[in-house]
């Protein structure tokens, strides 16, 4: 995709969404650290259900370090590789507590130190919670940057890499959510809803007019 289609892509999705971003409930960047942990594998739905619950009675890291484990796990046990993911945040919340003084730290190496913390979570944080230009590639992301030639790539961290290269200066703070609700709702997998694409015209997906109408 060449860099003019690029710019009318992202054009069209800031039209239609000016101010997108994360569909996960959260009030603090540490209630969004702890949503992005339990969302791996898991619908933003069924993550919002539980931390409904879990942020009226524990707000901070000392709150849900002191629930203990088998607390945590009451609140989150609905959600998929809850004892695992529990596990995780008992310990993330440990280290916030006695080396951040309860924050969550800015700094990509000291977020992917956080166990149950990796590169796309800390992705999600920097871009989320601090307003960096950061692309947190999923699978919906991966799939929409293949389709439509916005930055193809074998593997996510080629993606990432590619996107960062390539999506226009002036819309990269926004570009993951664009990209992220675009896989969700109309690229989708299986059948993407190519009928009713922003973008269609622009995409360079070859099997697209298979699903036009």
């Amino acid at each position: 995709m060449n860099p003019a289609k690029r710019h009318a892509v992202f054009e069209r999705l800031k039209a239609a969404n000016p101010h997108p971003t994360t569909e996960l409930h959260y009030s603090t960047p540490f209630q969004l650290l702890i949503a992005v942990i339990l969302s791996a594998q898991a619908t933003d739905k069924s993550v919002n259900k539980a931390t409904t619950k879990l942020f009226q009675v524990a707000r901070t890291p000392q709150a849900i370090f002191d629930l203990g484990l088998e607390g945590l796990k009451s609140y989150i046990k609905s959600i998929g590789l809850y004892n695992t993911k529990a596990a995780n945040i008992m310990k993330t919340c440990r280290i916030l507590v006695e080396n951040h003084g309860g924050e969550v730290p800015r700094a990509r190496a000291e977020l992917e130190a956080l166990p149950g913390v990796g590169r796309k979570t800390a992705n999600v944080i920097l871009n989320t919670a601090f307003g960096e230009a950061t692309i947190a590639v999923d699978t919906h992301i991966f799939r929409v940057a293949n389709r439509t030639g916005l930055g193809r790539g074998k593997s996510v961290l080629e993606v990432e890499k590619k996107l960062v290269k390539f999506i226009p200066v002036e819309y990269q703070k926004d570009a993951h959510h664009w990209l992220i609700l675009h896989g969700r709702y109309t690229c989708v997998a299986g059948k993407p809803h190519c009928e009713r694409c922003l973008i269609y015209d622009l995409c360079e997906y070859t099997d697209k007019l298979r699903y036009a109408s």
